[in-house]
Formats: C-alpha cells, structure tokens, sequence
C-alpha cells in the first residue's frame, strides 16, 4: 500500500513589515509645549518606533526650540507667498524623530499661537503651511510613506493637501491639484485631542490656501459660513481616532460636540476612541530627576521627601502639622474646560478645609487673580505659580496627596494618570477619559484608585474633596488606593498597537507606490 505523501508544513507567516509614519502636530516636547498634544507627540513617535515602524514629526521651530542638522528643504507658495524653510533633524528614539519646520517669519515669535490672549491674526496661514510643507517633503521622498497622521485643528489641511499630490507633483506646487484620477498619497489618519479647538477662519482664506469652493459646503469644511480646518480633517481623513473610548462616544452628542457632532456622527464608521498612554522614562517615580528621593509601590514612606521639598518650594512652612495635613496639588491650564468655574463658586469655603492647595498654571487672567487672591488671604494654607514650570509640575505631581480635576469636559487627560503612577490619589469628574482611567473607590471593598463626582456642580465637587479628605487620615486604606494606582498601566505600548491596527485597515485601499518625486 502506498504511503501517503505528507502534508507540507504551513508556511510560518511573514512578520508585517514595519510602516513608514508621517507626524504633523503643532507643538512636541521637549520642543514646544501648551498641553497635552505635546506629550502625546513626544511619546507615541517612541512607541511605535519600539514597534518596529518608522516615524517622523514634523512640527514648528518655535522661538528658542533648539538647532539641529538639516536633513530636508521644502518651498511651498501658500496665500501669494512663497515660503522656504529647512527641516531641522532631532533624533528622540529609535526609529523616531522630530523634524523642526524653521521658518522664522512664520514661528520665531513670543507666543505659540497667541500673544497676550490674542491670536495671531495669521494663525490660518501659519498652520496652512505647516501640513503643505509636510506633504511637500513627503512627496520629495524616493520611499513613499505608508500613513499620514495629523493632529488638531492646526494638521487639519493634511488630508486635503495629500490628494492634491499626483505623479506630476514638483516641489513648489504642494497646493495645485493634481490633474491625475488617482493620486497617490499616503493614507491619513486625524486625531482629535481637543474638539473644542477647531480652527476656524474667514471663508475668504478658501482661495488663498489652494482649498476649491466645491468642498466650501456642509459636507466639506464649511461652518456656519466659515472655514474650520478641524471639519476639513474630519470628512476628508482616511481615519479618525481621538484620545480615549469615553471622549469619542461624547462628541457624537450635542452637550459635548461643538457644534460638530452632527458631521462626527457621519463619519461614525472611521471614529475610533485610543486612551493615550503616558512616557514611563518622563513620569517616573523611581527615577525622576525633579525629585528628591525616588520611591515606588515598594517604597512608599519615600515619597514624603516630596511632600517636604512640595512645601518648601511654594512657600509654605515645613512642620509636623504641615506634613501631616493633606496636599491637593493642580497643574492645569485656568479655563472653564479644567473646571476653574466650579473652582471659583466654592472658593472660600474650599480654601477653609483642612488642607493645602498647590497650584501651578497660567490661563484666563480672572482665574490667574483668583489664585493670586486666595495666595494672599491664606498663604499658610495655599500657593500658586502662575506660569508653567516643569520641575515644580514634576514635584506637584509627587509631593501632592491628592491631584484635583473637576474638568467640565476632558478628552483624555495626562496628570491624572501621572498622579496614578506618582501614588497622588486623583479627585476627578467622571467624564471622557477621565473616566475611563480613575476606578471610583469603594469602601465596602477597598477597590479603585480615586474620587469621581458626575454633576458638573460646585457643590458636588466640594463634597467629593470632603470625601477624599476624611478618608485620607485611615492611612491603610490610603495606601492600598496609592497601591492600586502605581500599579495600573498606562504605557504607550498598548494605545500605539491600537493605532497600528487602523493604519493597517487603510492600506488595502492604498494604489501602488508612486515614482520617486522629482525635484525640478
């Protein structure tokens, strides 16, 4: 009897191969900072490099960002300009890097994207040009990249700007529109920190940064007889994703759409929600240079030497009352968004509770004199830096016994989850991410790892700080809710997978790679 032929073996499947990734954001650490994107763009280029991908940022050279080796020169005619700026190479990981777009006449200025609490009345062409210099140096690229991913209002052009790049494109005419029916651009991905921020400008700035009247409509990024660049992103993006699974259900409802949500409930198909991770070699207890002694889960008693140096670097005396009584720490911009109103309806009977308030932040003037008021009345009791300090961020973080963000609304937030790992026990509204990383505390278990409140309602707020406060003196509860936080995880690793999985859903939809751009 014959012998049967043996079965081949199954073929091992090839390991996918690593994507070329194109970044545009506005700002990045260590290179430029307001909130949270800047975090996000310091960290996630990392992560996913740690992945195997390659990744490039590019983002403004602002006043005073560093210099660095020009790897790249783009030209680009936007609004009856023409602009040239060289790209400045800072390598922040393996297979990550940040790009500074250095155009002083658009970005060597005092302020980000403001001076004096006014915009920059050419925010619209600033920010225009940034996402037309993005695809003007990707399209100078012999690789094509596989994925463009822009961030906020001020990347919202990118997706419009890549379709306009065909086999003809030339390095000075990123806003013509290719004459081709297929062009080959890179598949785009939005990512929506913030919605309220949206970029919106006269309808007379259509013409003048190469967008076509046709796409001037209610499908398009037309807003109310005006141009928003965030509209723009979200219905020409190949994908979009914002900043945790609570905040993308959120900003399909009217209460927290700005006006928006309408247009996002279109485009629920492409909407994806990935909770931002936090950098563990930045925010690292046992390891942080801001600190005075490291300390960890383990090492808890530790942590008291930044509680001590807390108090002294804001001015308040050091003694065993003082180290006894409870610190609230914030570090916050002042807006109505971080919960400042809630804040200021509550501020006197908050300020007579038995604690410290440190506060670092800088933001609407009514709040800055608030802070400044309740300094003078109760310098014993309260300090605040108006401004934004790294280090002193850093020491809030690890010095404070409790971390308080009654936000109105938050996408995802970061210092919550710096308190968390830092063993500063989070007081927070249950909204957006918030919500999805602090687990409410239950005193029948000893589960969670803070306090929620869900009215957006001062006395709400102050109830839940009372709460926190008479269970902070049962210190074996308090350390097991420390515990429960330091040990969470919020690496990047897991949100840059997830993100890996939708620029890998776009590029079956991909056409073949185009030719090398020509330079002429």
């Amino acid at each position: 009897m014959a012998k049967k032929a043996a079965k081949p073996k199954p073929k091992a499947p090839s390991p996918a191969r690593g994507l070329r990734i194109l970044m545009i954001a506005s700002e990045a650490q260590p290179f430029s900072k307001t909130g949270g994107l800047a975090d996000v763009m310091a960290a996630l280029p990392k992560a996913l490099g740690r992945l195997g991908h390659d990744v490039t940022v590019i983002t403004p050279r602002y006043r005073g960002a560093p210099d660095g080796p020009v790897a790249g020169a783009v030209a680009v005619d936007v609004a009856g300009y023409h602009f040239r700026a060289r790209l400045l190479e800072q390598i922040i990981g393996t297979g990550a890097r940040v790009l500074l777009l250095d155009c002083p006449e658009l970005y060597d200025r005092a302020g980000i994207y403001h001076e004096g609490g006014v915009d920059y009345p050419d925010n619209a062409l600033r920010y225009a040009f940034l996402s037309a210099a993005a695809i003007d140096f990707a399209a100078q690229q012999a690789e094509p990249f596989d994925i463009l991913h822009t961030h906020d209002w001020q990347g919202g052009l990118a997706p419009i700007y890549a379709r306009m790049l065909g086999p003809q494109h030339s390095s000075t005419s990123a806003l013509q529109h290719s004459s081709t029916s297929a062009p080959q651009h890179p598949s785009t991905v939005l990512t929506i920190h913030n919605l309220a921020y949206q970029g919106i400008f006269e309808k007379s700035w259509v013409p003048r940064l190469g967008l076509r009247w046709d796409d001037f409509t209610i499908a398009g990024f037309e807003f109310f007889d005006r141009l928003s660049f965030l509209k723009a992103g979200i219905n020409f993006a190949g994908a979009i994703t914002t900043v945790s699974p609570t905040y993308a259900e959120e900003i399909e409802r009217p209460e927290y759409g700005h006006a928006l949500d309408g247009v996002i409930r279109a485009r629920h198909d492409r909407l994806t929600g990935i909770l931002n991770g936090i950098d563990l070699d930045e925010w690292n207890p046992a390891a942080d240079p801001h600190l005075p002694e490291p300390f960890d889960a383990d090492r808890l008693p530790a942590k008291a030497a930044s509680k001590r140096a807390l108090l002294q670097r804001f001015g308040i005396e050091v003694s065993d009352e003082t180290m006894v009584r409870p610190i609230v720490g914030m570090v916050s911009r002042m807006v109505d968004q971080k919960g400042l109103d809630l804040i200021a309806a509550v501020a006197e009977p908050l300020a007579s509770l038995d604690a410290t308030f440190v506060i670092v932040g800088t933001g609407d003037p009514i709040y800055q004199d608030m802070w400044r008021r309740l300094s003078q009345w109760r310098p014993d009791r309260i300090s605040a830096f108006i401004g934004f300090d790294e280090p002193r961020a850093h020491l809030v973080e690890a010095g404070a016994d409790m971390f308080l963000m009654p936000s109105r609304f938050e996408p995802c937030g970061l210092n919550q989850m710096y308190s968390l790992r830092y063993g500063t026990v989070p007081i927070v509204r249950a909204v957006g991410g918030l919500v999805d990383t602090v687990r409410p505390y239950n005193p029948k278990n000893g589960q969670g790892t803070g306090f929620l409140f869900s009215e957006y309602e001062p006395g709400a707020m102050l109830r839940t700080i009372e709460t926190a406060l008479a269970t902070f003196p049962n210190k074996r509860v308090w350390n097991r809710l420390q515990k429960n936080g330091m040990r969470a995880d919020f690496s990047w690793g897991r949100s840059a997978a997830e993100y890996v999985k939708i620029y890998r859903r776009l590029l079956p939809a991909r056409t073949t790679r185009r030719a090398p751009a020509s330079k002429g």
